[in-house]
């Protein structure tokens, strides 16, 4: 039996937002969701569909063996509750530059 893949990518057809703290964040009608298995759904949304302006990039990074290197971002006292793979792993450069929220 095969068995499934560990990381599937579906575009969302509604248009989906993000609040923090009251602050529209995102907005977009082109997110992606991402499902990894042991991990709940995230969206991923276009770096031009999100408040950019009002995050700070963290000095947290990761690395993912399955996405890539992930950078970080904050808001205020909310630290890294936002990461974007800026240049995944080979399979996944349809998450390139996206931001995905906590």
């Amino acid at each position: 039996m095969p068995q499934a893949p560990r990381i599937e990518l579906h575009p969302v057809s509604q248009r989906v937002q993000l609040h923090v703290d009251g602050k529209l964040l995102a907005d977009s009608t082109q997110a992606l969701e991402l499902q990894e298995i042991s991990y709940p759904p995230r969206h991923y949304f276009p770096r031009e569909d999100v408040r950019i302006d009002l995050l700070t990039t963290s000095e947290t990074t990761t690395y993912c063996p399955f996405k890539g290197k992930a950078v970080y971002f904050s808001l205020g006292d909310n630290k890294d509750i936002a990461w974007s793979y800026e240049q995944p792993i080979e399979g996944m450069e349809e998450i390139a530059g996206r931001v995905a929220f906590e």
